[in-house]
């Protein structure tokens, strides 16, 4: 019998069997790509670069801000790339160009000087300008092509990739440097785009042709609907979703990368703060399952604000004196299941606020305060500890900023059943059309 739930049924399962090379091809990059590997590296490179150079903690994390700063900026050009030529070329040529940039930063030279605290930085500058293309930008495009009723699941799964990262990436970088040292640390990272999510993306990553698309994401003619650009910058919900992102990155970035110099502070050595970083990837999975399950069956409010105030636990948690393992893998594995949250959120709610005419520029704008605040966050977390010899006070300013930016996307209302779009300049297969 042909019932509507068995249609609803039949329709999930062939969006899934019809895009789960895309989405398996998106995950890999995800995981080695330039949102995860960075943030996930950078926090172990502290002592051997304090040790050679005696350079301050600030100096060290700076590059995390430079990266993050300058990869935001370009994220709607990037956006718009995806939108205008396509996310494939966009993708593959961007996770080439950050292999290579990252691993050109085992370059840097010997010797305690301005030359090479400056030649340092020029590489994470060359990095954060080619990088952004190989982060969900680009990847969450495509599958949000290939998926509507199981949106939220299937954006979930692709950003499985940062937990994924946060479980290889710091035992690797541990064990390179151990064995080989923090220059070639950079280079045997660099491999795993170059060899792993490269030749994957190039033969599975593609976007649906007009007909493989679900049929709610088109409008007349089978075209894409959604909101100009300039539509979206007059509407309230783009502002009060740019507003929360950026406190919430703002609060969350600084105390993901700096964790394990929090964790070192706290008494805890290197392999244990690389296992707790570990603990921090499986709550960013379980975040991101939980998370996108959520959202296909609840309104993103209900969903959104609980999950950003775990870690205003986080933050008590480590406020103080020494922890043990069990607490340290506590407080990680809330801050990782709430970065699961809103990674899955910046995706979902995109798209099903503003539609997918436009999506690539959208998500770039909204991806732009996501960057800007993780990139100075990071350096606000270690300028406090470097003036105040503690993490603690802006750890405790950051309790207040998860549970407001939170209960910003209370503000946001119902999804839009219909975009009234208007003339733009609309990528090729795009939509002008209501839906």
């Amino acid at each position: 019998m042909n019932t509507p739930t068995a249609k609803a049924s039949a329709l999930s399962g062939g969006e899934f069997s019809a895009g789960w090379k895309v989405l398996l091809a998106g995950l890999i990059g995800v995981t080695f790509g330039a949102s995860p590997i960075p943030f996930n590296l950078i926090g172990f490179t502290v002592e051997p670069l304090t040790a050679e150079f005696g350079w301050t903690r600030t100096q060290i994390i700076l590059p995390a801000t430079i990266y993050g700063l300058i990869a935001s900026l370009l994220a709607p050009f990037f956006g718009w790339m995806a939108d205008r030529y396509g996310v494939r070329p966009v993708a593959l040529w961007s996770v080439f160009a950050f292999a290579i940039s990252l691993a050109a930063v085992a370059l840097t030279p010997t010797g305690n000087d301005q030359f090479t605290l400056y030649f340092y930085y020029s590489m994470w500058v060359i990095v954060g300008l080619v990088g952004i293309g190989s982060t969900p930008v680009t990847w969450s495009r495509a599958v949000n092509l290939w998926f509507f009723r199981h949106r939220g699941l299937a954006l979930g799964i692709l950003l499985l990739g940062t937990s994924i990262a946060a479980l290889i990436i710091p035992k690797v970088a541990v064990w390179a440097i151990a064995n080989f040292g923090w220059r070639e640390m950079f280079a045997i990272v660099a491999l795993l785009p170059l060899l792993v999510s490269l030749p994957v993306a190039y033969f599975l990553f593609r976007e649906p042709r007009p007909e493989e698309r679900p049929a709610a994401l088109a409008g007349a003619g089978g075209r894409l609907t959604g909101l100009t650009m300039s539509q979206t910058l007059r509407n309230y919900r783009f502002y009060v979703i740019w507003m929360s992102i950026c406190i919430v990155a703002g609060c969350y970035s600084g105390a993901f990368i700096n964790m394990p110099a929090i964790l070192l502070d706290q008494g805890l050595g290197a392999d244990v703060a690389a296992s707790v970083m570990g603990v921090l990837g499986i709550g960013i999975f379980v975040g991101r399952i939980v998370t996108g399950g959520l959202l296909d069956r609840f309104w993103q409010g209900y969903v959104a604000f609980p999950l950003l105030c775990l870690p205003a636990i986080t933050c008590v948690i480590l406020l103080g004196g020494d922890i043990n393992f069990f607490w340290a893998a506590t407080a990680a594995f809330f801050l990782g299941f709430a970065a699961g949250a809103e990674a899955d959120l910046i995706a979902y709610l995109a798209g099903r606020y503003f539609g997918m005419a436009h999506y690539g520029k959208i998500y770039g704008m909204l991806y732009l305060p996501f960057g800007v605040a993780s990139a100075f966050s990071s350096l606000l977390y270690a300028y406090v500890r470097d003036v105040t010899g503690s993490y603690d006070p802006i750890i405790f300013v950051a309790i207040f900023g998860f549970v407001i930016g939170g209960a910003l996307l209370l503000l946001l209302g119902r999804y839009p059943d219909s975009f009234e779009t208007e003339p733009d300049d609309a990528p090729a297969g795009a939509a002008t059309t209501s839906a």
